[in-house]
């Protein structure tokens, strides 16, 4: 899945038919548990888990799987050029940096010449609105060009948890700037037969509101 919506890679295709995913070398970037890379297993590809979060790691660990889990910064990969055909990230590392270009180099580094990189985050058009999944959350509450970063803290005024707002030309030129060649940009409609409610995301909004923004990216 790429997004709360439910996009489905099988459905979408966006990292290509998937009977062409064997043998692949595919690197997830901030994979969590590292659900994708079991998917793609499945598939016959070769994925490598890439995370920050030793704990996320632990779990995929703990879930199981054959294929590498690696803790490492998306913005200085371990790895060789030219290491991987895919690169793929569901909203992972690049809404938690402030320069995403520094981690969009760094996939571009390790893809063969031909290689894509698709990745979702947040649609942007969602900063301007609150977190809420109610009627409440339809009136717009900040500027979508206030690029001020959203921020939680411990109570010693640590911060614990930091996402980075870009608008939509932001991301753009950052995927342009960064070498790659912007395939396609998609902003997946909320099906009906998806009732869920989670934190802002709902059938409400979902219905108005694009929520979920996904780059495809290649290398040429």
């Amino acid at each position: 899945m790429w997004c709360p919506e439910g996009l489905d890679e099988v459905e979408a295709e966006l990292l290509g038919p998937p009977e062409e995913l064997k043998g692949k070398d595919v690197l997830e970037i901030g994979a969590g548990a590292a659900q994708c890379s079991r998917w793609l297993t499945a598939q016959g590809a070769r994925p490598v888990a890439l995370d920050l979060s030793h704990r996320q790691l632990q779990h995929a660990l703990r879930i199981g799987g054959s294929f590498p889990l690696v803790c490492a910064d998306a913005a200085v990969l371990p790895f060789a050029d030219g290491s991987f055909d895919l690169a793929c990230s569901a909203y992972g590392a690049l809404p938690f940096v402030a320069d995403p270009r520094l981690v969009l180099r760094e996939v571009r580094r390790v893809l063969r010449p031909g290689g894509r990189f698709v990745f979702s985050v947040t649609h942007p058009l969602r900063w301007a609105f609150p977190d809420e999944p109610g009627p409440e959350g339809l009136s717009v509450s900040a500027s979508y060009f206030d690029r001020t970063p959203y921020v939680e803290q411990d109570d010693q005024g640590i911060a614990v948890y930091v996402e980075h707002h870009r608008t939509l030309g932001d991301r753009v030129r950052d995927v342009v700037t960064s070498g790659f060649r912007l395939v396609d940009l998609v902003e997946p409609e909320w099906p009906d037969w998806n009732t869920s409610e989670w934190g802002g995301w709902s059938p409400l909004r979902g219905h108005l509101i694009p929520g979920t923004a996904i780059f495809v990216c290649e290398r040429d």
